[in-house]
């Protein structure tokens, strides 16, 4: 199975207003195996050892110009060959525009590949690049490490354990603030809204992150929740979803905001539940000359209650499939903000110094045919957020689900 990406909500329904801040993406800081950001890694083995040479094609002459004038001439000490060596990969790479295509250097992509051996732990917070390259505080998750610790999102990670971020990938980043369970790790933080630069030491924790939460709400309105797209959510999501429609309910309201995604095949057979017969989503790749097409079948269990689905932009990758296959097939209104717009899949590359790449080599497609990578999927009924969110009561997306139900199914008929 193709994995694409994890996600934290809240254990109870009147928590279900903090979801504005816990867009998270596991993949980050928390319970992800190497590299799964929403992202649809696959192993591709390793490096070019063996390979046949290649003639360098005559536009290297300058790089090797270059090369040659900062052994010869350069003032300072001049880095060592394999520093240089990376950051020319890596300058190559940004040329991409792609933040998922990246380069991991050995040291951390070893530590890596412990984490996902072995017992890890984060934070608690979703990061991301911003546009000089710096590793951004995101979202951290409320009643996390991160959060507990202060950290604010907009907050930048300057460096982590004394060793700067400075150059180095969203991968490689994140691969350093994670670590053992229980271990401490000191990072270095520049806050921009306060132009204030700080230290400050976290202890790294697991997070346990639910698969569905479901629940009748008043009106006769079933709520079912999906955090994560793990290996038992269709089956869990089915059980949730009899017990609620065998009380009859007129209307259901499936959230999906900070649900960062999972398991390809969870993401189709979820949304099979809802839709008839008809495509799912379309994967196109540069290894294949064809699409991959995924289908839904008629005969589900949910494919004619009226239906309400709530999105942020939290809601990543696998969200996306379900949320777009939903959309254009007209099964149900779509309310909330833009989803986050991972619609592509990654290649891990194993080279032979013991570094990674990893490459987009592949997007996602609505059955429309819409581009979920770096757009999203909008919605039907957009919500802007309130800062000030802290109760069910004022939840802005539950509040105008509740609202589209009351005026278009008062007595439950579609």
């Amino acid at each position: 199975m193709t994995s694409i990406s994890p996600s934290q909500k809240p254990a109870a329904l009147p928590q279900l207003s903090h979801r504005k801040e816990i867009i998270a993406i596991v993949l980050v800081l928390v319970l992800v195996a190497g590299g799964a950001f929403f992202a649809g890694f696959m192993t591709a083995g390793g490096g070019l050892t063996g390979a046949p040479q290649q003639t360098t094609p005559p536009e290297f002459d300058v790089f090797w110009e270059v090369w040659d004038y900062v052994e010869s001439e350069f003032f300072y000490d001049v880095p060592p060959v394999e520093d240089r060596t990376y950051g020319a990969i890596r300058g190559m790479l940004a040329t991409l525009g792609d933040q998922n295509t990246s380069f991991v250097q050995p040291s951390i992509a070893e530590l890596e590949r412990e984490n996902v051996e072995g017992m890890f732990g984060g934070i608690g917070a979703y990061v991301q690049l911003n546009e000089f390259g710096q590793l951004v505080i995101a979202f951290p998750f409320p009643d996390q490490p991160a959060s507990n610790a202060g950290l604010m999102s907009g907050d930048i990670v300057l460096s982590v354990d004394g060793q700067s971020l400075e150059n180095l990938t969203l991968a490689e980043g994140t691969a350093l603030i994670r670590g053992p369970i229980g271990t401490t790790v000191h990072l270095e933080i520049y806050r921009p809204e306060t132009d204030e630069t700080f230290e400050v030491d976290i202890e790294r924790a697991q997070i346990e992150i639910p698969t569905v939460r479901a629940e009748m709400l008043d009106e006769n309105i079933a709520y079912v929740s999906l955090f994560r797209f793990n290996g038992v959510a269709t089956s869990q999501l089915e059980a949730e979803l009899s017990d609620l429609l065998a009380q009859n309910p007129r209307a259901l309201i499936f959230d999906l905001r900070s649900n960062p995604g999972g398991l390809l095949d969870e993401a189709i057979s979820v949304s099979d539940l809802f839709l008839p017969e008809g495509v799912v989503a379309v994967q196109r790749t540069s290894l294949r000359q064809e699409p991959r097409v995924f289908y839904a079948d008629s005969g589900d269990i949910a494919e004619d209650i009226p239906l309400v689905v709530l999105i942020d932009g939290g809601s990543a990758s696998a969200s996306e499939i379900v949320a777009g296959a939903i959309q254009d097939h007209e099964r149900g209104v779509l309310i909330g903000t833009t989803t986050f717009g991972k619609g592509s899949v990654q290649l891990v590359h194993d080279l032979s110094d013991g570094s990674q790449l990893r490459i987009t080599y592949g997007a996602w497609y609505t059955p429309d045919d819409h581009n979920i990578n770096g757009s999203g999927i909008s919605p039907d009924i957009e919500i802007e957020i309130p800062e000030d969110v802290t109760t069910l009561e004022s939840d802005p997306w539950l509040d105008a689900a509740l609202e589209y139900i009351n005026e278009n199914y008062p007595d439950g008929t579609s």
